[in-house]
């Protein structure tokens, strides 16, 4: 018997496969700096189950009836005070640094980026990459430190979108790198780097990580231990001498307990103590956004002037340096290795 190849039928679509892409995901934004358009994204956001950790029956009349009624204007007027001409300074500098992933990586890989709440989606994002020919992603969550809140979160999110493919590509996620020695040096070079140009020397360097509920912790969430490692590590790689390193926690929501100590709190408290130059920085965001633009850098500032200090300064966080360029691009040709 003769085996003959089949012959594709003439009306069958054509189909791209065999591409290898990566999808950075951040946390998301509003696409506008009104209320309307942070009423959406709270919208989102605050109806996560894994942000919000209390059963829907009771949340969502408080989320709808208060709280989606009442922070919006607030939550606006902060995003209007650090708005970029682009658009909102996270979604700027993720779509910037998905660029500056595709150049270091080449057109063997496709790069995208997308965020877990708002624009663009990560359900979007993954369909398009399918019907571009990527039957391989790396999906990477740009979150250093483990939290169901945040990782698991995009995680659920992209199992949500491949349940409705009838053709799905294969995944790999990039694993939480807290302590990953590529992120420790990135971080201790480019703090180094910002620390060297300031106009003061600093008698404390702030560490101030996205807070959580202290219920996270008491459930077993590795969140804390993450933070808490990565500035032990950092501390232990930064070398200037006579600069005193601390850790807090920011952006309190609610009534609940949250992990302490907390930034607000930090600042207004080392003022009181005599500390008059203080340097943050904020190695738990991959990118600026409002809370490190909006919540540090100006509300901080304030708190800690009002109390005594006299000198103060945000560091910025790794964005497109070099040196946060240069270690993304080592974690996602790591998670590559075999595909490329």
């Amino acid at each position: 018997m003769t085996w003959r190849p089949q012959q594709i039928p003439a009306d069958h679509p054509p189909v791209k496969s065999g591409g290898v892409g990566v999808l950075i995901v951040n946390l998301g934004t509003p696409d506008s700096p009104t209320p309307e358009a942070v009423k959406r994204y709270l919208g989102e956001f605050l109806s996560d189950p894994r942000v919000i950790e209390i059963p829907q029956i009771v949340w969502q009349p408080i989320l709808r009836g208060i709280i989606l009624n009442t922070r919006p204007k607030k939550s606006a007027r902060a995003y209007a005070r650090v708005w970029l001409e682009d658009g909102s300074p996270l979604a700027v500098i993720t779509r910037r640094q998905a660029e500056g992933l595709q150049a270091r990586l080449g057109p063997q890989v496709q790069v995208r980026h997308a965020m877990r709440y708002g624009t663009p989606s990560i359900a979007g994002e993954l369909a398009a990459m399918k019907e571009a020919g990527c039957e391989r992603i790396v999906l990477a969550p740009l979150y250093p430190q483990y939290c169901a809140a945040t990782t698991a979160s995009v995680f659920d999110k992209a199992a949500q979108a491949l349940a409705q493919m009838r053709w799905q590509p294969s995944l790999r996620t990039l694993p939480p790198y807290h302590d990953d020695p590529l992120y420790i040096d990135a971080l201790a070079s480019d703090i180094e780097r910002q620390i060297g140009a300031l106009a003061f020397e600093p008698e404390l360097l702030l560490l101030s990580f996205h807070g959580m509920p202290q219920r996270t912790l008491d459930l077993g969430d590795p969140y804390h231990c993450h933070c808490r490692k990565t500035a032990r590590l950092l501390g232990e790689r930064l070398s200037r001498a006579g600069l005193r390193i601390e850790t807090s926690f920011q952006s309190r929501f609610g009534r609940a307990k949250w992990l302490e100590p907390a930034t607000d709190a930090t600042l207004v408290a080392e003022a009181k103590a005599g500390t008059r130059k203080i340097a943050i920085a904020a190695p738990g965001f991959a990118a600026d956004c409002v809370e490190t633009l909006e919540e540090l850098a100006i509300a901080g500032r304030e708190q800690f002037l009002a109390a005594g200090g006299t000198d103060y300064a945000v560091l910025s966080c790794l964005n497109t340096s070099d040196a946060g360029m240069a270690m993304l691009e080592a974690l996602t040709r790591r998670e590559l290795s075999g595909w490329i």
